[in-house]
């Protein structure tokens, strides 16, 4: 079943694969890429002005985003069991936290809430799913031996928390590491983070001050167990609100404006009534809702496979069964890299380098994810036994470890799929006909009413895929892979 269900996907995958637009355009692709390289290898720090400040604002997005989404998703999860609060928790986790900023840019400005918010809102979704599937899994002994009518809140507290705390404790420490990711992002929409002086960088070809922004950022992610110990977070959630800085003072008329006007269907709005609303909608969803969306299904099914491809090169990597510990550590360096650039940064990076297409996009998305996976996979490796007469070489790859690795790797795929599809909608910002390029013109153009109803189309889409996911894994019987992150 699960050969079926592989050779499925790579099959959709192959058929969607003469609808990509996967051509270089560039005229010197290599010769840029070499200058990149030669920017990584002479990093130069003292040109570089507020860096300082622009690491600060980072961290202090990423600590204070990720601190409210915990207290927020932490509450949702004591009543995940109701469906009103999945749905909408599945809703606000669907859109990407550059679509929240865009949104609360329109009424916040360049705020510090707006980045915020924009981590908070989706990560508290996230928070609020995985917490309630790690509680239900803890032992129920504890709560069986509770005295009767003890409280909701006691009840939580002393019977489900203790067992489950070690759990709680690994995904949020990986939230956290996802939130610098995601904080370092919005800079690219005028925050003042990493990014912001990144794109600043690389647009006037100041290589070498992009490759001393790039390792300053892979060290803050390959340290990041070091300095964010668990005794320590709680003291930078505190601090980390007082050096977000101040930004534009917000105009609370702007938020009014946008729920009663902005959003507000243009025909419905002008008076024209139901039928020129109807006309609206139709033209939005032949027009740009129906070819991004496809643009998104084929980028994203190309994306999964050569992520999967990736992830089964990567993992003898870090694997004891396949390498020497100097080949693991560069092994795990190479990993390290590759999981902890964001997909979105890397995707502009290599538009610059290859011209505008699917390819930059399909590149970034399988480096990302495939290194996440191949990570994941690995680790588990290591706590296999083999038997001392094992085989060696391809065949220990293709008969001993992969058969026993294969479960964990498909399901960690499928809970990847919808991440991949998250992500595919937002690199339409960089220019890519996706469903985030229509909702980025759209905003550009102040047609809000047009931005929302893409942007729900977007979430309904990344729910269905999450669903098919979920199906697919009970189908397989595979163990849901979102606690097991690390």
């Amino acid at each position: 079943m699960t050969l079926r269900t592989t050779l499925g996907l790579v099959a959709l995958a192959l058929l969607l694969l003469p609808f990509a637009d996967i051509e270089i355009t560039t005229v010197a692709p290599w010769r840029e890429l070499g200058r990149l390289l030669q920017g990584l290898l002479t990093p130069d720090f003292t040109e570089l002005d507020d860096l300082g400040t622009a690491l600060l604002r980072t961290l202090a997005f990423a600590f204070t985003g990720v601190a409210l989404g915990v207290a927020i998703g932490g509450l949702l999860a004591l009543v995940f069991h109701h469906r009103l609060v999945r749905a909408g928790c599945a809703f606000v986790r669907a859109i990407h936290e550059l679509f929240w900023a865009l949104i609360f840019l329109q009424f916040f400005g360049l705020h510090p809430l707006t980045g915020v918010l924009a981590i908070a809102l989706p990560y508290a979704g996230v928070f609020a799913k995985v917490y309630a599937e790690i509680l239900d899994e803890a032992d129920p002994l504890p709560k069986q031996v509770l005295p009767a009518g003890t409280g909701m809140l006691s009840t939580f507290l002393f019977a489900r928390v203790p067992d489950a705390w070690p759990h709680l404790v690994s995904y949020t420490a990986y939230r956290l590491e996802c939130g610098l990711r995601s904080s370092a992002v919005l800079g690219f929409i005028g925050m003042p983070t990493l990014g912001f002086y990144l794109q600043s960088s690389f647009a006037q070809g100041h290589y070498s001050e992009v490759g001393a922004l790039l390792l300053l950022f892979y060290g803050l992610i390959a340290t990041l167990r070091l300095w964010a110990r668990p005794q320590l977070v709680p003291l930078y959630a505190v601090a980390a609100p007082f050096l977000l800085g101040s930004g534009l003072p917000i105009v609370w008329g702007n938020l009014t404006r946008f729920f009663t006007q902005d959003i507000v269907p243009a025909p419905l709005r002008n008076g024209e009534g139901w039928a020129a609303l109807g006309q609206w909608l139709s033209d939005l969803l032949l027009t740009q809702a129906l070819p991004g969306l496809w643009t998104t299904v084929v980028l994203t099914q190309i994306a999964l496979v050569l992520t999967g491809g990736l992830a089964l090169i990567a993992f003898p990597l870090i694997s004891r069964h396949f390498t020497s510990r100097a080949g693991g550590v560069a092994g795990h360096t190479l990993l390290v890299v590759a999981r902890s650039t964001p997909e979105y940064l890397l995707a502009y990076v290599l538009l610059q380098l290859w011209g505008p297409s699917m390819l930059p996009a399909i590149v970034a998305l399988a480096i990302h994810n495939g290194g996440i996976i191949g990570h994941l996979v690995g680790r588990r490796s290591n706590e296999l036994t083999l038997r001392p007469d094992a085989s060696r070489g391809m065949n220990r790859y293709a008969f001993e470890v992969l058969p026993r690795l294969y479960g964990p790797f498909l399901a960690l795929l499928f809970y990847r799929w919808e991440i991949i599809m998250r992500e595919t909608a937002i690199l339409g910002i960089l220019g890519i006909a996706t469903l985030g390029f229509y909702v980025d013109s759209a905003i550009q153009e102040l047609r809000f009413d047009r931005a929302l109803v893409l942007i729900v189309i977007t979430a309904l889409l990344n729910i269905g895929v999450d669903s098919l996911a979920r199906a697919l894994r009970r189908r397989l019987r595979l163990k849901h892979a979102a606690s097991s992150e690390p």
